[in-house]
């Protein structure tokens, strides 16, 4: 039976619970009680025909599909934690932007389903309709990325989110957070952004991240299986990559070392028979070493935001097209003068040369681009195009 036709409606657990009739905390109490993971859940459910039936059944009952110890705990009194974290639950569920999905919710992403370790549950924090939005497309790289690296996946975000691909990744530090914010810069055309996270909906982190994901809650969607009070254990940032690429329809690796913990969500992707393309870069460089090892694997090699959606069978329907910042004059751009030559040079480089911010470089190279002045080259570098 698949994860997709269970729908339980609300009736009384038994008297061994505390008074929570909510359906919805009934299944996060199921899937908080030790011992039951994805397939235990999946026979209970099976069995019983829904989450309330399975509190109601008998510790005899239980024990003939899941072991003697999760019969004895889904009969058992919860534990004040687990009864403070249903108490919590209940009330963050009381803001209207808050929401928890499980198996038995239609809103609950249909992709997801398909995973053979599916979360029973979803905490959302945001715009719902952006799980509905297809295609998405997730970028995904280092935390500690290049400027560069950071200018491009934010640049692919915008041009993607423009043509209608919900763009996802995982609010870290980096090539994530460079992308998530791309994706709000497409405005109310773009297709938004979900951020799937490690943490509980209650906290950001990192800390720095708070403004841009209040701006996505605005915008678009925060994503967690972990519940409320989860703090950012490490063992729970490649559990959620799975979600990340269970979302999607492909991922972009922008830049990457070969540990980082990208090459695990290009990985998964692959598994789950998503595509998966990746960004060259300087073969000196370490922050692409990871997307070097993904092109040899068989990862498809893209320079723009049009080779995506050539890949995926997008039609491009910008609605604004991608133009220099309106800072930008002819004045800026003559002023990089002798620090863009013509041998390719990355954005850390330019910076340092002109001593200008690289918020002043893009904006010059851009015109000097537009002008058919300076040319971009693959992996971020930049050289002055030869009469």
């Amino acid at each position: 039976m698949p994860f997709s036709s269970f729908r339980a409606g609300r009736q009384e657990a038994s008297v061994a619970l505390m008074p929570l009739i909510d359906d919805e905390l009934l299944w996060l109490h199921l899937a908080l009680t030790p011992g039951v993971g994805t397939r235990t859940a999946h026979r209970l459910l099976a069995e019983f025909g829904g989450v309330a039936e399975v509190f109601a059944a008998s510790e005899r009952s239980l024990a003939r599909v899941a072991d003697e110890r999760v019969a004895r705990a889904l009969r058992a009194d919860p534990p004040a934690e687990l009864v403070a974290t249903l108490e919590a639950t209940r009330a963050w569920l009381a803001d209207d932007t808050h929401h928890l999905l499980t198996w038995a919710n239609p809103r609950y992403p249909k992709p997801l389903l398909e995973l053979s370790d599916a979360p029973l549950v979803l905490f959302a924090n945001g715009q719902l309709d952006r799980l509905e939005h297809t295609p998405a497309l997730a970028i995904v790289g280092s935390r500690n990325a290049s400027a560069s690296g950071c200018e491009d996946a934010r640049t692919f975000a915008r041009a993607l989110a423009q043509a209608g691909a919900c763009i996802v990744s995982g609010l870290a530090l980096g090539i994530d957070g460079a992308a998530h914010q791309g994706a709000l810069d497409a405005g109310e055309a773009g297709a938004g952004t979900i951020a799937v996270v490690g943490t509980g909906l209650d906290r950001v982190y990192p800390a720095r991240h708070r403004a841009l994901a209040h701006a996505i809650v605005e915008h678009g969607l925060l994503l967690s299986e972990f519940p409320l009070g989860t703090p950012p254990l490490a063992e729970n940032f490649p559990r959620r990559n799975r979600i990340i690429s269970g979302l999607v329809r492909a991922v972009l690796v922008v830049e990457a070392t070969l540990k980082s913990g990208s090459l695990i969500t290009a990985r998964l992707a692959a598994e789950q028979g998503r595509d998966v393309f990746a960004m060259p870069g300087s073969i000196h460089s370490i922050h692409h070493k990871g997307c070097h090892a993904l092109i040899k694997q068989g990862a498809k090699l893209v320079e723009s935001a049009a080779d995506v959606l050539e890949e995926l069978g997008i039609g491009v329907t910008m609605t604004k097209p991608l133009t220099a910042p309106a800072a930008a004059s002819r004045d800026t751009g003559d002023a990089l003068g002798s620090a863009l030559t013509h041998a390719p040079v990355d954005l850390d480089t330019l910076v340092a040369r002109s001593g200008r911010s690289s918020a002043d470089v893009l904006a010059a190279l851009t015109l000097l681009e537009l002008e058919g002045r300076a040319e971009q080259l693959p992996g971020g570098r930049w050289q002055r195009r030869r009469d």
